[in-house]
């Protein structure tokens, strides 16, 4: 199949984009520096899961339904927002009380994979940047001759490779920084701005337009 559509201009798009930082990249960089690579890994793991779910709305035209209801977007763009909000926000909690780089968690938890996954997934699913760029942009590179919803997966497995390794890669880094990283005051000023840029980016995402 990787030889009925342009691969390689999909190839070199994709992995700008997965390079550009952003919201996944945040969350699996603090969740390194928290709990060790190997939490970092499962974050990304979640968050990298969910492309393939916008690759099948995209391909099963659900993706058209709902850019086309101005409510239903409007619900989903809110739900997105209001997630990053409340990450934010436990981010800045966190900052407040300096004891440590906490990844989000609610007071009495610990970070683990189990939500540090939870986390990555939600992140990405409620994010209706992913749809509509994946309904955007999969169809330039969709052969009609053959099953819109194999090459969609098809696209999205690559894309799926390339976030792993790459956020793999920035999980490890920072987890030889983590000692560095794990300061009270390095881990205030960490939570502070994390906190900050995902409050940010969840008002941006909330007042964004089509």
């Amino acid at each position: 199949m990787i030889e009925q559509f342009q691969w390689l201009p999909f190839l070199l798009a994709i992995t700008v984009l997965t390079m550009s930082p952003g919201v996944d990249t945040l969350l699996v960089l603090r969740s390194s520096a928290v709990a060790g690579w190997r939490v970092g890994f499962v974050c990304s793991l979640g968050i990298c899961l969910g492309l393939f779910a916008h690759a099948t709305i995209s391909a099963l035209g659900l993706s058209v339904i709902l850019l086309g209801s101005a409510t239903l977007f409007t619900a989903f763009k809110v739900a997105g927002a209001l997630y990053l909000v409340y990450l934010g926000v436990q981010a800045l909690r966190s900052a407040w009380r300096p004891q440590g780089l906490t990844l989000n968690v609610p007071e009495g938890r610990q970070m683990n994979a189990k939500l540090a996954f939870r986390q990555g997934i939600l992140s990405n699913i409620l994010n209706p940047k992913t749809i509509v760029f994946y309904m955007a942009f999969l169809p330039q590179f969709i052969n009609p001759e053959y099953s819109a919803v194999a090459q969609s997966l098809f696209m999205a497995a690559l894309h799926f490779i390339i976030a792993m390794v790459w956020q793999t890669f920035l999980a490890v880094m920072v987890h030889r920084a983590r000692v560095w990283l794990a300061r009270p005051k390095v881990a205030q000023v960490l939570d502070s701005l994390t906190g900050v840029l995902l409050v940010g980016f969840g008002i941006k995402l909330a007042l964004t337009q089509r």
